[in-house]
This record gives C-alpha cells, sequence and structure tokens, in this order.
C-alpha cells in the first residue's frame, strides 16, 4: 500500500469529475470507497467494510449508515456519505450521532467524498463531538495529511494513539484556521489590539483607519522575509556567482522575449522555494526554470522530459503548483506561494526519480 501515490490518484480523479459527481452514489464509488481502500481495508470483505451497516439496537427502524470499517472483529470507524455537490455541516450526521452511542466505534466520518470531517467523543464519552478534530481535503493534499492519515491505515491503526492525538489535532486546526484568517484579512480586535500595544496615545477612528492598512502589509513582509530566510539557509551551498547567473538567465528570457511570455516575480519566488526544498537532496544548480504562456516548468538538469513541477500562475482565478505522479500531473491549488514548502514530499520524491545519478 503506498498512501501517498493512492491519494494522488484520487486528487486527480476529484479534479477530472467533479462535475459528474452530483449524487451521493457517484460520491461513494468514484471517492469514499477508493479512499476506504487506500487506508488498507478491502472493500470487498465484509468482515473488514460493512456496507449499509445496521446496528441491531436503540437506532430508528431502517435508518442505516452508509460503511463500517472493522478491525479484529470492532466496528472503529463509521462512515457517513453525502453528495459531493453538498457542503458539509454537523446537520448532516445525525445518523452519526444515534450510531455513535450504541456502537464500539469512536470515529466517524461526515464525507462527501471531497472533504472527510473526523469526528470523536473527545468532550463527553460515547456522544460524539458536534465539532470534527480533523478535516481532510482530496482536492488539497498536504505534506501534514499523510501523516495523519497514517494513523487511520489498517496497518497502522491504534484507537488509542489517534484519541491521544485527536484533542490536540483538532485545537491545532481551529488555531490554523483562526490565524489563516486573521492573516488574509485581519479583524477589528486584532488590528485594535496591535494598536493598543504599539500606539503611544489614544487610539482615534483615523488612528485605527491608518494601522488596517499597516498590519496586513506587515504580516506580509514577516511572512516574505521568513520565506527569504529559509531560501537562504538552503541555497547556501550553492555560489553566488551561479545564483547570479540563474536570476540574469530569467530575467533576460523575461525581457528579450517577443512572443509574450512575461516571467514574473511570483514565478522565480516559487522556483526558488522548489531549489530550497531540492537542496536538502541535490544541488540547487541542477534545478532550473523554463517560462512559457501556459506554465512556468521546473525542470531537473535543465531537461524538458525531467519535469519536477509546473507553476500554474497566468490564471486570474486560481493558481496551480503540478506534480507529477509517472507522466501524469496533479494539480494543487495554491493561494501563496509559501504553500510550496507543504508539497515537499511530492518534490523531493520527484526528484529522487528523475535523478539518474541516484
Amino acid at each position: 500500500m503506498d498512501l501517498y501515490r493512492d491519494l494522488q490518484e484520487l486528487q486527480k480523479k476529484t479534479i477530472e469529475q467533479k462535475q459528474f459527481l452530483a449524487t451521493e452514489e457517484a460520491a461513494k464509488t468514484s471517492l469514499v470507497l477508493p479512499f476506504i481502500r487506500a487506508l488498507g481495508y478491502d472493500v470487498f470483505n465484509p468482515s473488514e467494510v460493512i456496507p449499509e451497516f445496521n446496528a441491531d439496537v436503540g437506532i430508528k427502524k431502517g435508518e442505516k449508515v452508509d460503511y463500517a470499517v472493522c478491525k479484529d472483529g470492532k466496528v472503529n470507524i463509521l462512515i457517513e456519505c453525502k453528495p459531493s455537490s453538498m457542503e458539509l455541516n454537523v446537520s448532516h450526521a445525525h445518523q452519526l450521532f444515534r450510531y455513535f452511542s450504541v456502537t464500539d466505534a469512536r470515529l466517524a466520518i461526515l464525507t462527501n467524498g471531497i472533504k472527510y470531517q473526523f469526528y470523536s467523543d473527545i468532550e463527553n464519552s460515547n456522544k460524539m463531538d458536534d465539532n470534527p478534530f480533523y478535516i481532510f481535503d482530496l482536492s488539497f493534499v498536504r505534506n501534514s495529511d499523510i501523516k495523519i492519515l497514517e494513523n487511520f491505515t489498517k496497518k497502522h491503526f491504534s484507537l488509542e494513539n489517534i484519541i491521544e492525538k485527536a484533542s490536540d489535532l483538532r485545537v491545532q486546526s481551529l488555531v490554523i484556521d483562526y490565524l489563516k484568517k486573521e492573516f488574509l484579512s485581519p479583524s477589528d480586535d486584532l488590528i485594535s489590539f496591535i494598536a493598543k500595544n504599539v500606539h503611544n496615545g489614544r487610539i482615534t477612528a483615523t488612528i485605527k483607519d491608518n494601522y488596517s492598512k499597516i498590519v496586513p502589509n506587515s504580516i506580509s513582509v514577516i511572512i516574505r522575509d521568513l520565506v527569504n530566510e529559509r531560501l537562504s539557509t538552503a541555497l547556501k551551498s550553492s555560489s553566488s556567482d551561479q545564483e547570479s547567473l540563474d536570476e540574469e538567465k530569467i530575467l533576460s528570457s523575461q525581457k528579450n522575449d517577443d512572443d509574450g511570455i512575461v516571467t514574473t516575480e511570483e514565478e522565480i519566488s516559487g522556483y526558488r522555494i522548489i531549489q530550497a526544498i531540492a537542496a536538502k537532496y541535490v544541488s540547487p544548480k541542477r534545478i532550473y526554470m523554463r517560462d512559457s504562456k501556459s506554465y512556468a516548468a521546473i525542470l531537473f538538469d535543465d531537461n524538458n522530459r525531467k519535469q519536477i513541477a509546473r507553476l500554474h500562475f497566468n490564471g486570474k482565478a486560481v493558481k496551480y503548483i503540478g506534480t507529477f505522479n509517472d507522466r501524469e500531473e496533479i494539480k494543487h491549488p495554491i493561494q501563496d506561494t509559501t504553500e510550496i514548502y507543504e508539497l515537499e514530499d511530492y518534490i523531493i520524491k520527484r526528484i529522487k526519480e528523475l535523478d539518474t545519478n541516484n
């Protein structure tokens, strides 16, 4: 079982077939069952995966949960499915709530095939929590997701370990979501808090309005500086002359081409980040960029047949990083180039595949 590879394939299917997954049955067949299989369970073995699971007692007549995942004769995970077009919320989990109290399961998943909300009984024993402790989005697989999901695989499943980590995961998820919102659009509370701690004197409406412009810019500067610091550290093995030469080659391509190709600072930033990631395994001198109207290709040894990644930054709506599983490109939507660091495992794995000197 290769969880990394299987989730990549599922992610590709999600992007390509999303428009055809309007019904619950389509989501089950195309995404949910393959997801369960990716975790190492035999979906055709009823001792491991029970479809249309029905508890014997304490449940409304005829009410069933879509799947029960078992190990060693015990029901460990309950799964309730909804159509992929449906936005998930706790009101869709009423069957899970009822089944949770009458089975041995302490884990439940509410899913539309693309998003997977993981629940447990952290707050009150044998009563499913109202809020998930972890949310997995198949359309945007992060490096951290692989490590978390490995705990749910048949091979590594340990209820005690999962429950122990669940509380921290829930708090971490809430903190990350909160910080993302604050970083992207600082709230009045954050702006007021910073102003009170920085400004000497009374906070007038004019001063607060000024801080509302300064704070977002300051956050951007901090993030950019952190990225640059990591880049500098990772690339220190590369000579300054070579670095300057690379920069000149990129900028020269940008200035001299007459075919409408424009290499942006964002593409250069993405290229540098991939160089930094690659520096953990090979010399960053072996990483090149070739720009085109459609995307900027990141190449190994300046060989167009050895593509490490593609930077799809030319679209106005959504930006993507394309990684490769053999010849198949998997697109990862991003909002900021710093999110490329979350794709480190994909990039390193690809470089190892391409490195013929390995």
